[in-house]
């Protein structure tokens, strides 16, 4: 028993941020095989904490894991940790979104080097073949497509506010005549497929493109659609599908962009027509006016808008590996997200080089 991981899981500062990444039940799965669970309290987590204490966890206070977690915890959360303290002691496990050139990236980056801490980015935990072994992509895909069809019928209300998917269904299945048609660049990935099923629902044509159709790029046939959702995820700078020359020609029929990637500020971001996010408090931006407007979703939690769903899909995926968190210097996985940490660390304050890449589908 001693040598099991004792995981931390703390509150997420982001207001909108409603998933967890453990839910009760698997949590109570993981404490019956031995590991020591501690739950922060939080005011939003679609999952009360009295769910929690009856699967067998403890609970601490919101934010207490920087001062009260023992050392030897395993730092549990989704989104972006708050900008205290500035040395970080602990091993955390989270979506850190510092290894492609982002901004912020480096800020961080330095925070964990100050404090010795390990940074295991569960965007880099894969398996042999790069594919993600716990992600949100298909429930990303799915609202990002969602909103873009609300969006697109002049449905889309603001602020966003989490629903249940029957609702959410039920609004993308009104009745409509408008003939719209989507394109989904990257659609044999967990985003990809998401997208078309939320656009199906709500009875829009789509166009699938996968690897070999992103690969040509044929940015024509591109604007001849209504709605662009992009779900592609690249490792190295490629060619982006779109620059803002080409949304000045006079043949573009596309009116609004969801992009489920938002690597703003990236050298890897696919779609430099916009350059920062939209969030939910003003989920589409315009950027083009005129007889052919153009506006942009790009929300970074997207799955957070059907966050019961996105965390018992994303839960069932990690439960397995937190259970081997402990086994970190020889599980295979977890080597391979260790790695990328070290790797990200020896390139401070250095940037990569730009290399040719290709394209992939988001296994988010």
């Amino acid at each position: 028993m001693a040598d099991l991981p004792q995981l931390w899981m703390r509150n997420e500062t982001r207001p909108t941020e409603r998933r967890a990444p453990l839910t009760p039940e698997d949590a109570g799965r993981l404490v019956r095989q031995g590991v020591r669970i501690t739950v922060e309290d939080s005011a939003q987590r679609v999952f009360p904490l009295d769910d929690y204490l009856a699967a067998g966890c403890r609970a601490a206070p919101a934010g207490s894991w920087a001062e009260a977690a023992p050392g030897a915890a395993y730092v549990l959360g989704l989104k972006e940790l708050p900008s205290a303290p500035e040395r970080l002691h602990h091993r955390h496990v989270y979506f850190g979104h510092a290894y492609k050139g982002q901004p912020q990236a480096p800020d961080l980056l330095r925070r964990f080097a100050a404090g010795g801490g390990t940074l295991l980015d569960l965007e880099y935990l894969a398996d042999a073949q790069g594919r993600r072994l716990a992600a949100f992509g298909y429930w990303a895909g799915y609202a990002g497509a969602a909103l873009a069809a609300l969006h697109a019928r002049g449905r889309l209300a603001a602020p966003l506010v989490p629903l249940p998917r029957e609702e959410l269904d039920a609004r993308l299945r009104a009745p409509s005549s408008d003939g719209l048609c989507a394109l989904v660049i990257g659609a044999g990935g967990r985003s990809g497929r998401g997208a078309c099923d939320a656009l199906t629902t709500a009875g829009i044509s789509v166009t699938r493109w996968g690897r070999t159709a992103t690969a040509r790029l044929d940015r024509a046939a591109l604007l001849e659609h209504d709605i662009l959702i992009n779900a592609v995820l690249t490792t190295r700078p490629v060619p982006p599908l779109l620059t803002p020359a080409d949304l000045e020609t006079g043949a573009r029929r596309l009116s609004v962009i969801a992009d489920i990637t938002c690597d703003t500020g990236s050298e890897l971001h696919l779609l430099p027509v916009y350059d920062r996010l939209t969030d939910w408090t003003v989920p589409a931006r315009r950027l083009r006016g005129g007889d052919r407007p153009l506006d942009v979703i790009a929300i970074d939690n997207l799955p957070s808008l059907l966050p019961a769903e996105a965390a018992r899909a994303f839960s069932a995926d990690l439960l397995p590996k937190l259970a081997d968190l402990h086994t970190t210097t020889a599980d295979p996985d977890w080597l391979r997200c260790r790695a990328a940490f070290t790797a990200a660390l020896a390139g401070l304050p250095a940037q990569p080089a730009a290399t040719q890449g290709r394209f992939e589908e988001v296994p988010t």
